[in-house]
């Protein structure tokens, strides 16, 4: 039997399963090698930096939540949904969530910027329309949402013997109301200033 040549999508997905199983501090050469039971000469080929490997593993992250978020989303309360499935990867995946949120950021230096690294831009023009609020507010709504369900989950995931999940969620509830009152308030203030800006106008004239 021919030997399996190893290619890099092979070294970055045994990397990805390690560290999904057992943690990132599992992604090294020797526990790589025993994975794909082959020698370390090919996964030095490909890991002669390892921090290269690491940024790679953590796109493969990247790619693993949307999916696992998105298939518990289905159009209904779309901040309940998604607020609920980030929670339950914090606690089903422990170790992909620590790699999600440990995980250097780079070419972030906003808010702006970590939202469009984050975030899909198509939940805010959904939540706009739902919610009949500016684009504007539903990217701030939407940001908040995903600040504070990234900050709860880690302590939902990190806490022994556990915070009930129905607990988390009511807070995660509460969180969300406060958040709608803000960006609504914002909405109705703006309207409040369109108004008095129009009816200045017919004074004038």
């Amino acid at each position: 039997m021919p030997k399996q040549k190893i290619t890099k999508e092979d070294v970055v997905n045994a990397a990805f399963e390690l560290a999904k199983e057992y943690g990132p501090e599992y992604i090294t050469v020797k526990k790589i090698s025993e994975k794909l039971a082959c020698s370390v000469q090919p996964i030095y080929t490909y890991c002669a930096n390892m921090e290269g490997l690491k940024r790679e593993v953590n796109e493969k992250v990247r790619a693993y939540i949307k999916k696992y978020v998105s298939r518990r989303v289905h159009g209904g309360d779309i901040f309940k949904e998604t607020g609920q499935a980030f929670l339950k990867l914090a606690k089903e995946e422990p170790n992909i969530y620590k790699m999600f949120t440990s995980h250097k950021r780079e070419n972030v230096s906003s808010l702006e910027d970590l939202y469009k690294l984050e975030a899909d831009p198509q939940i805010a023009e959904i939540v706009s329309k739902q919610l009949e609020i500016s684009l504007e507010k539903a990217k701030t709504l939407h940001l908040n949402m995903l600040i504070y369900s990234i900050g709860i989950g880690m302590i939902f995931s990190r806490t022994f013997p556990g915070i009930p999940a129905e607990e988390i969620f009511a807070q995660q509830e509460h969180a969300f109301k406060a958040f709608l009152a803000q960006a609504q308030n914002g909405e109705v203030e703006k309207e409040k200033v369109a108004e008095s800006d129009c009816f200045g106008k017919e004074k004038s004239k």
